[in-house]
């Protein structure tokens, strides 16, 4: 049993992409998929699938690289953690990198990405920074 599995599909995708590997499989639920569609939509991973494996439901992250094996990722950031949480307003969400980067943000409409937030007017937990 993990007690932050958000930051646990974090370190794995940040270790995979570190050695270059082409996917990273980690247990599967709601929270991890919309992460992936995430990431897939705003161009971080090539796709993403959700399988069984031994009767387990499991999600599998193909991770993008440039055509000189660059990697797509370059920063993971856990925000909220179970230890201390942090909120914000709809006017308080941030910019990463002056929109190079994405926040991923747990709102009462969903999962959404910061500008999509911004748009809908919601605030809600900021799960994770990515650039």
């Amino acid at each position: 049993m993990l007690s932050d599995p958000i930051a646990d599909m974090l370190t794995r995708i940040r270790n995979a992409n570190l050695l270059s590997k082409p996917k990273v499989e980690l247990p599967s639920s709601n929270i991890k998929e919309a992460m992936a569609h995430i990431l897939k939509r705003e161009g971080f991973i090539r796709g993403y699938r959700v399988g069984l494996r031994k009767k387990k439901k499991m999600l599998e992250i193909y991770l993008k690289y440039s055509d000189n094996g660059k990697r797509t990722i370059t920063h993971l950031e856990r925000v909220s953690k179970p230890g201390r949480r942090r909120y914000v307003k709809k006017d308080e969400i941030p910019k990463v990198l002056n929109g190079a980067g994405i926040c991923i943000i747990s709102t009462p409409q969903g999962i959404v990405t910061g500008e999509e937030a911004r748009r809908l007017g919601v605030g809600g937990e900021i799960l994770c920074y990515i650039w």
